[in-house]
């Protein structure tokens, strides 16, 4: 076999919306906006300086079916220049821009193929020093927006051909449940079709799920939410004389999303919070110093602070300082070592022995024996939302809401309401000594509950959630901005 290298990309999503940006500086909006084209880019830059014979993409190109003008004529405008230094480029679309969505009638560059729908098309790539024929290439192109067939089950290798087989498909293997099951298939369809190398795209998540034949999701080349953290990128694809492949992960990101933890056990009081989270952004900025960061803080653990954050609004206030900081620098275009915190997830508890609480023969020890229990199978879990929040159930959007919430999602939920159970419960004493609110019976506790589950569902309601989080559900795509005390995100 000959020898030959190739780029794999896929989910570049050009021209992202960034749902709710309008709250954002404009520094900072037009910065995000770009990262897409930026990363674009990067991919270009690394199959020029890499040598690769050829780039394949696996769906997904831009964001929506109705690609804005400027993400078209940037995507030509990379493929011109790959066309310059003789790369070919191989790619299929996905369910964000199927085939019949409006574009431009642009006539394609001789070095690019688009892939079909219906029966997956082939394609004979060569190497680009001397032109001899190294690969087969097949691809299959969504014609609209949902496809719901095994498409996998369409493609065969080319008879009698002896070359490397390159697959594209754009589907979701094994059911992931973070994305929409279009394209279904698994595993053992894609390794009895015969192919050498199966080029994923749709899943945003960096995975090599088989070695042989390779099956490769290389991820989306720009993380968009705190839901796509970590780096971001393609795949440099080496085949060698027998046909064994070496990948190399390469980093195209330019906005670096990530979740960090910090512990509030040990903090005595405000003022240490807040240089323990000022600390977090100095770490993160010399971690990363060529990147802009945008980081969602959780704040994990039992302690002092816990009052503080949970009813001063300490964690909205420092929030907006921490903002009004990075604006400075983005307004100064110092984009590079930028650290935007996103928000907050409050997810600390009081100081107290909660084994103790769990052995009281109390409201807040029954209370607590019921969220633990229900918390230990799926239907418990499920019965006992369905119970509590069948007031809710009444409006569309929070039918909507509840609906795409996920387990780990419910379960979130379910914590936090017994977290608040026992601040509200417990008689716990804070500094100044008094002690904290307390229900005298179950119920005054159901009354506290039918009055606050509702008013906090209200404030979260038709899509929208907290910036500081209190296990208030969240969307696919976070988004960052830069609120008051009392302000909400939006959904995408």
């Amino acid at each position: 076999m000959i020898p030959f290298r190739f780029l794999h990309a896929a989910d570049l999503h050009l021209d992202s919306r960034f749902a709710g940006l309008s709250q954002l500086p404009q520094a900072i909006r037009s910065y995000l906006r770009e990262s897409t084209f930026a990363a674009l880019g990067r991919l270009v830059g690394v199959a020029i300086e890499e040598k690769v014979d050829f780039v394949v993409i696996s769906g997904d190109v831009y964001d929506v079916s109705d690609a804005s003008l400027q993400g078209q004529l940037r995507f030509y405008e990379a493929l011109r220049e790959l066309g310059a230094h003789g790369i070919h480029v191989y790619l299929i679309h996905g369910n964000h821009d199927p085939l019949d969505g409006p574009r431009l009638q642009m006539e394609l560059p001789e070095h690019v193929t688009v892939f079909g729908a219906g029966e997956p098309g082939q394609a004979v790539a060569c190497r680009r020093s001397d032109g001899r024929e190294v690969a087969v290439i097949s691809g299959i192109s969504y014609p609209t927006a949902k496809v719901t067939e095994n498409t996998a089950l369409r493609f065969n290798r080319k008879p009698g051909s002896t070359l490397f087989h390159i697959a594209l498909l754009h589907g979701n293997v094994d059911g992931d449940l973070q994305h929409e099951t279009y394209s279904p298939c698994s595993r053992k369809d894609l390794i009895g079709r015969g192919y050498d190398y199966w080029a994923l795209g749709h899943i945003h998540k960096r995975s090599i799920l088989h070695e042989n034949p390779v099956i490769v999701y290389p991820g989306n080349i720009q993380g968009r939410s705190v839901k796509e953290t970590g780096p971001k990128g393609c795949y440099v694809v080496e085949v060698n004389e027998e046909g064994y492949t070496q990948l190399r992960f390469r980093e195209l990101d330019s906005v670096r999303w990530q979740v960090r933890e910090i512990p509030i056990e040990g903090l005595a009081d405000e003022a240490e919070w807040t240089r323990a989270v000022e600390q977090a952004v100095e770490d993160i900025r010399e971690e990363l110093p060529q990147l802009m960061s945008v980081v969602r803080f959780r704040l994990t653990g039992r302690g002092k602070v816990h009052r503080i954050l949970a009813e001063k609004g300490a964690a909205a206030d420092l929030l907006t300082e921490l903002q009004r900081r990075e604006t400075v620098r983005a307004e100064r275009r110092e984009y590079a070592g930028l650290v935007w915190t996103e928000g907050f997830a409050v997810e600390t508890g009081l100081a107290v022995d909660r084994e103790r609480l769990l052995q009281e023969d109390s409201f807040l020890g029954e209370m607590l024996r019921l969220s633990s229990l229900s918390g230990q199978s799926s239907e418990g879990l499920e019965d006992l939302l369905s119970a509590a929040l069948k007031p809710l159930m009444e409006n569309r959007e929070l039918r909507r809401l509840l609906a795409g919430a996920g387990e780990e999602e419910k379960l979130g939920w379910l914590t936090s309401a017994a977290e608040l159970g026992i601040t509200l419960l417990s008689g716990v004493e804070d500094e100044g000594g008094a002690a904290g609110p307390m229900l005298q019976n179950g119920a005054a506790a159901a009354r506290q509950e039918e009055v606050a589950l509702p008013s906090v569902w209200n404030e979260a309601g038709a899509g929208r959630e907290a910036s500081v989080r209190y296990g208030i559900p969240e969307t696919d795509h976070a988004v960052p901005m830069q609120p008051g005390r009392q302000e909400r995100e939006a959904e995408e």
